[in-house]
């Protein structure tokens, strides 16, 4: 029986809903190992990560999940790397390179539950015409979803709305709202970095930070303010005061002004 072993991936809520969980993916590839007589020896994962960063210094891929399963291939005797599609491992050309080297020096190949003849040996014009294709599509569909959502979010902006990103400090969004908050010990806080820089402009961020620490003030998280709190603090001063821009459109923001 041929040795195999699964990855799985899923990095936003859009695709948990389309039926990319991790769960779900997880029992397509224990049924397609199943099926197909293949010997799954384990299901690598990574989730919460958008994409894979490829670092063409050192010929890496920053994802753990997925670097745990290129080096577990010689030692598990692995043939296969069952996916459910080729879109869980790669969306870059860099990324699908890096990975192809890697399972071609070990002769591993891909099974993708969504297209049975792929395979990454194929000399044969026809099938690496239909993956190119495949791939083009998958490519599409990203674009086409992060235009749709750059429009949404251009929308809200219009309107004064936060349109995506880390709440700033001074703020919080409770679970399942779209509204930001004044959260009252961090805004005292943002008070106080700017009445610092006001009152001694000649103070340094490591300073300013210092003083915070030393009256008690905490960063996002409970931990103690840092140099880039600081300056995130105050490059943020038009949007404390109630003014919201994104993507060149400036309005009135309908967060609270914590200045």
């Amino acid at each position: 029986m041929e040795r195999a072993c699964g990855y799985i991936r899923v990095s936003t809520e859009g695709q948990v809903k389309q039926g990319y969980s991790l769960e779900e993916q997880r029992e397509e590839i224990i049924k397609y190992c199943l099926d197909n007589g293949l010997e799954l020896v384990k299901i690598y994962d990574d989730k919460g990560i958008s994409g894979a960063r490829a670092n063409e210094d050192e010929l890496s891929i920053d994802r753990d999940g997925l670097m745990d399963m290129l080096a577990g291939l010689k030692n598990d005797n692995i043939k296969y790397v069952v996916v459910l599609s080729t879109s869980r491992l790669w969306r870059s050309d860099m990324v699908k390179v890096l990975i192809h080297r890697e399972l071609k020096k070990h002769d591993v190949d891909i099974r993708a539950i969504d297209r049975p003849t792929y395979t990454i040996y194929s000399n044969n014009p026809n099938d690496i015409l239909i993956n190119g294709m495949f791939e083009l599509l998958d490519t599409y569909e990203r674009l086409e979803i992060a235009l749709k959502l750059k429009r949404g979010r251009v929308q809200k902006a219009k309107d004064g709305g936060y349109s995506g990103g880390g709440v700033p400090y001074g703020y919080v969004s409770k679970r399942g709202s779209k509204v930001m908050e004044i959260d009252d010990r961090q805004a005292e806080a943002v008070r106080r970095v700017f009445e610092l820089r006001s009152m001694c402009p000649w103070l340094t961020l490591r300073k300013i930070s210092d003083v915070l620490n030393m009256e008690d003030y905490k960063g996002k998280n409970g931990g103690n303010f840092n140099v880039m709190l600081v300056k995130r603090i105050l490059d943020k001063e038009d949007f404390y005061k109630g003014v919201y821009r994104y993507s060149g459109i400036q309005a009135e923001g309908r967060h609270g002004s914590i200045l």
